[in-house]
């Protein structure tokens, strides 16, 4: 959804050597912050977040995090999960606190929990769900950091009826941004847009996963639809041409929330783990 995004790099499991895993569930306001992933000279949410656990616990390094989705600057979250390895915890109920202690007012710890055998924050997880808010009316100045305000008339019941023509498995190369050695075929669950009793257009997309870019350049495809520069058919014709459209913008990052992340019952995460790493291929034409 990059925009928030998920990182399709191999990825070894981890864990073991007397290590216990444990399973954050956090959210973060991401306006401040340069995205997820830590970026030399940069603030980011993962090393902030290391570096706080590291004091907590009193490692000696700051250690490695793994999540369920790695998001772009300015992208928020309220549903992230991330799992980190380290020596085997004492009154783990008492580390949220610690850690909200030791945390910026923009990032939230809100639950830790020894996370199940075979449970891996980015593998094993089976859906991600974001959320765009967008408004076309005066935008409410408390909503202004996770709420894009649009200069023209927005029409969403045609980027809803444009949206199904996004829904399934396909190869959304036409809507991500490349990466060396890694997939762009996804299973878009749903993605529906409608417009809230208070005015915003809110869309919401599930997947199994999301490529670089994917979500914030579907919505700048919708969005074309919805002022009426496209008709509702384009977005899906973009899809099949099957490469990016120059016609296509990338909608604003600070539209965009994952608000939920999947997991299977903890007797599958494994399974579920093994299923994600191997190579997705793109689905025969219809």
């Amino acid at each position: 959804m990059t925009a928030a995004d998920d990182n399709d790099e191999p990825a070894a499991p981890s864990g073991g050597g007397g290590l216990v895993r444990l399973r954050l569930d956090l959210g973060y306001d991401g306006t401040e912050f340069s995205g997820w992933a830590r970026q030399p000279g940069l603030r980011t949410v993962e090393e902030t977040l290391a570096r706080a656990v590291a004091t907590a616990l009193r490692l000696p390094d700051v250690p490695q995090l793994t999540v369920a989705g790695r998001t772009d600057a300015g992208v928020h979250a309220t549903g992230q999960v991330a799992h980190v390895d380290v020596p085997e915890v004492a009154e783990l109920d008492r580390l949220p606190r610690k850690l909200a202690g030791l945390l910026p007012a923009d990032v939230v710890v809100r639950r830790v929990t020894v996370a199940a055998p075979g449970f891996d924050a980015r593998f094993s997880a089976s859906g991600r769900r974001y959320r765009y808010r967008v408004t076309d009316l005066p935008p409410d100045p408390l909503r202004r950091r996770d709420t894009v305000g649009w200069p023209r008339p927005l029409d969403a019941p045609a980027m809803d009826e444009a949206a199904a023509g996004l829904v399934g498995e396909h190869d959304f190369a036409a809507y991500c941004r490349p990466r060396e050695g890694a997939t762009t075929v996804r299973t878009l669950r749903s993605l529906r847009v409608e417009r809230e009793p208070d005015g915003v257009v809110v869309a919401t997309v599930e997947a199994d996963a999301f490529c670089h870019n994917q979500v914030r350049a579907m919505m700048g495809a919708l969005l074309a639809v919805g002022e009426g520069r496209r008709p509702t058919p384009w977005p899906g014709e973009v899809l099949r041409a099957g490469k990016r459209d120059s016609a296509v913008s990338v909608a604003p990052p600070h539209g965009l929330t994952l608000v939920h992340v999947d997991y299977p019952p903890a007797d599958e995460l494994a399974a579920q783990a093994a299923k994600t790493r191997r190579i997705r291929r793109a689905p025969p034409p219809d």
